[in-house]
């Protein structure tokens, strides 16, 4: 079993959840950014936003791995950042289109 946290774009969220309910049933544990109650992400404060990215970096900290969900090959700033954080630590770095390629 392996640890995976899932990064990428909220926009991709119907794909986050393919595939993260597609690895669990393979035996991975899988860590998933949180459910934003709010919209739009503008209306937290400065200091909630700074938390929720800090929770998002532990989940990798805790991780094997980090899963990149880069629909079309897409990579936003947030994402880029997470994975610069994960190859720091040293972690796998595995990618949702390299997934579908390969057929999952």
């Amino acid at each position: 079993m392996r640890v995976i946290t899932v990064c990428g774009s909220y926009k991709f969220k119907k794909e986050m959840m393919e595939i993260t309910e597609k690895m669990t049933l393979e035996g991975n544990c899988m860590l998933t950014p949180i459910e934003l109650s709010r919209e739009n992400k503008e209306t937290y404060t400065e200091d909630e936003a700074l938390t929720i990215g800090k929770m998002h970096k532990e989940k990798i900290k805790l991780s094997d791995a980090i899963l990149v969900v880069n629909v079309n090959g897409y990579i936003g700033n947030s994402t880029n950042s997470e994975i610069e954080y994960a190859k720091s630590l040293n972690k796998e770095i595995l990618y949702y289109t390299d997934l579908i390629e390969n057929k999952m």
